[in-house]
Parts: C-alpha cells; sequence; structure tokens
C-alpha cells in the first residue's frame, strides 16, 4: 500500500481522500495543518492548503524524508521547504459536496527528480488516468487559462441568468446551448467554432443588444465582442 498523508481540511483535500480511499493501493490520512507534529510516516504528503499558507507548512517537515507536494495551480515548487518536493495539481473546480470522477481530471505532476517523479506518477495512476508533466511556468499559464475557460466563464452564465430572471424567462433553456458549446470544442478549435453577431459583424444585432443591458454588462459586451472581432 501506497503511504499518503493529505494535510488540509478544504475542499480539495477532501476530494483527493475520497478518491484516495477508493483505491485498493493508497492508504491515506488526513490532517489539519496544526496537527503537523502527529504527522504519520508516508511516502507521500500532500499540502493541500491555501497558496499563502504553502510555504510555512512545507517548513514545519523539514525533518521528514517523504517527498512533499503542493496541489496549487500558481505556487513554484520552490515553495516547498523540503529536500524532495513536487506538484500534485488537479486542474478541477472543486464544489463541496459535488462529487466528482478523478478519472476525467487532468493531473498535472512536477517534481525535483525523477524517481520522485515516478512515485508521484504511481500516485496519480491510481486515481486518475490524464497524467500530464507540467512545469511550475507552465503550471501558472495553464491556471490562467483555466480563469478564462471555467471562472469567467461561469460569470457569463450568471449574467446570462440575471437577464433571464429580470425578464421571467427560465434559464434552463439555455441548458442545452450551453451544454453544445462545451461539447464542440472538443472536435473543433474555439475559433472554429465561434458564432453569434460579433463573428457575423452583424452591427445591428449588437446595437440591439447593447441598448438591453445595464452599464457594466455594456462594457462586458463591447470587450468581448471587440476580442472576438480582431481575431
Amino acid at each position: 500500500m501506497l503511504q499518503v498523508n493529505v494535510i488540509g481540511t478544504g475542499n480539495i483535500a477532501s476530494h483527493l481522500m475520497g478518491a484516495f480511499n477508493n483505491s485498493d493501493v493508497i492508504s491515506a490520512t488526513q490532517l489539519n495543518s496544526r496537527d503537523l507534529t502527529t504527522l504519520p510516516n508516508a511516502a507521500i504528503s500532500i499540502i493541500a492548503v491555501s497558496d499563502d499558507a504553502i510555504e510555512s507548512v512545507s517548513s514545519q517537515l523539514k525533518t521528514r524524508n517523504e517527498l512533499v507536494v503542493h496541489t496549487s495551480g500558481t505556487v513554484s515548487i520552490d515553495a516547498i521547504q523540503t529536500q524532495r518536493k513536487g506538484v500534485f495539481y488537479p486542474l478541477q473546480s472543486f464544489t463541496k459536496g459535488k462529487e466528482v470522477d478523478f478519472n476525467s481530471i487532468p493531473l498535472c505532476l512536477e517534481t525535483a527528480s525523477k524517481a520522485d517523479y515516478e512515485l508521484l506518477e504511481n500516485l496519480a495512476s491510481s486515481i486518475g488516468k490524464k497524467v500530464y508533466s507540467i512545469d511550475s511556468s507552465q503550471r501558472k499559464k495553464l491556471h490562467l487559462a483555466a480563469v478564462f475557460v471555467n471562472n469567467f466563464t461561469n460569470h457569463m452564465y450568471q449574467i446570462g441568468k440575471d437577464i433571464c430572471d429580470q425578464h421571467q424567462v427560465p434559464f434552463e433553456i439555455l441548458q442545452p446551448l450551453i451544454e453544445e458549446t462545451a461539447r464542440k470544442v472538443k472536435d473543433l478549435s474555439p475559433k472554429d467554432a465561434q458564432t453569434g453577431p460579433a463573428k457575423r459583424n452583424d452591427s445591428s444585432t449588437i446595437q440591439n443588444h447593447l441598448e438591453q443591458l445595464n452599464l457594466q454588462q455594456q462594457e462586458i459586451y463591447k470587450l468581448i465582442t471587440k476580442s472576438i472581432q480582431e481575431h
């Protein structure tokens, strides 16, 4: 059995524990970051805490010999203060109480040594099928891209819902469109999948839309329209 410690009690830590507990080859222990003096011996300790706490938590593990990794999308591997260090970054949006399938989640790995990469890859392959070697520089850019395709896109859904709610239209009518748009980019580039008045340079429809929006929504609409047209 591969012995693993998970340090942290947030969303990522809880979801990782769920995945580890479902594996026949992993024995995982979850601890609060305040309980590091009672941390069991393990092959890997995963620091799943807020980004600004990673360095301080890892500094308390300096005397330990296991591979120590964090789960952040933006923090460098060098924030880990132990000799054996790495990153175990599951690229997904985790929500409390919402189960996820780790077989579909990209697991982005980085270590300071080849031997430790093989160990971390073994852990990743025990819970998932999509494993990638991504260094700290690449991971920062990947996280940035993820903000656009996830966080910003979700906010667009909220604006769409606000418009629907304001005019007593069920938001669920838009859900098949949302799903189809997401499906398209599996086979097409986003540029090739782009449709709508900005792509067609349909100025009359664009102006009509702007007249229906509040000032903040107008600014967002104009900026995205310009970006689409410049692409």
